[in-house]
């Protein structure tokens, strides 16, 4: 089905917002996930293939550069502010960055995958592998 039989049949989505709540890219319905980062194979509601779907390695980069900033930065004020032992830093840091990380993975991945949908990014692509 084209995209343009899409608006036909389907109301339009705001894609940011359909990608943080991990729903259809289309429907805006159907869950986009079947785990925490594993994709469905389609919707549920609307029955989009999900095949097209391909964010790479872009939620990592997001999420190392965003997190990263925001966890060193915390990390540097502790330091010079209060000088804690390294046994502080290793209980904060380290949790808040796994948490953090993964959730900002998800909300990531879903927001790149809908706006890759949205934007027609996959239509175009040539498989090099043949």
């Amino acid at each position: 089905m084209s995209t343009h039989e899409d608006k036909a049949h389907w109301p339009p989505v705001e894609p940011i917002n359909a990608g943080l709540r991990g729903r259809c890219p289309r429907c805006g319905e159907g869950h986009l996930f079947s785990g925490l980062l594993t994709v469905k194979p389609r919707c549920g509601i609307c029955g989009l293939d999900y095949s097209f779907a391909d964010a790479g390695d872009g939620p990592a980069v997001f999420v190392i550069l965003i997190i990263g900033f925001l966890v060193v930065g915390l990390a540097l004020w502790l330091e010079t502010s209060y000088g804690p032992p390294l046994w502080v830093h290793f209980l904060l840091w380290i949790p808040l960055t796994l948490v953090l990380s993964l959730a900002a993975l998800r909300l990531i991945k879903g927001v790149l995958i809908t706006l890759q949908y949205a934007n027609k990014a996959s239509e175009g692509r040539i498989d090099q592998g043949k």
